[in-house]
């Protein structure tokens, strides 16, 4: 099943609210402890949102700063401290970083890894969804 661009980006506006809904701000813990079960998948998440934004700019796809934007919902449903913010940020930078070195024009390649990484990210979210309905 081939998913598109707009299903992923649905999926991941869901999953930002399904994560921000689940975790309560007082079961959240604060300062250095500021770690949750899911950040492995959280900051894959995050590498993912970086690498796409690039190469579908890098593709044609005209969206603007779609993927950005929704690196911003994700950090401001779990960026609750610098850190948990700085991890976050630095996830999606070397998401974008990595292609923008690998791809410097759009190539099937190019598109295989955009394909691929809209179906990872979408597992990822249904997979976080399902863990915190």
């Amino acid at each position: 099943m081939r998913i598109t661009a707009s299903a992923w980006m649905r999926l991941g506006a869901a999953l930002v609210l399904s994560v921000a809904a689940a975790l309560p701000a007082a079961a959240q813990p604060s300062g250095a402890a500021d770690t949750r079960p899911y950040d492995e998948r959280l900051l894959r998440l995050s590498e993912i949102l970086g690498a796409v934004h690039y190469l579908r700019e890098l593709c044609g796809a005209n969206e603007g700063q779609v993927w950005r934007d929704r690196m911003r919902e994700l950090m401001d449903a779990e960026g609750s401290s610098a850190l948990r913010r700085a991890k976050l940020t630095r996830s999606f930078n070397n998401g974008y970083r990595s292609y923008s070195r690998t791809y410097n024009y759009c190539t099937p390649s190019a598109q295989t890894a955009i394909t691929r990484f809209l179906a990872e990210g979408s597992e990822i979210a249904d997979s976080l969804m399902k863990a915190f309905p």
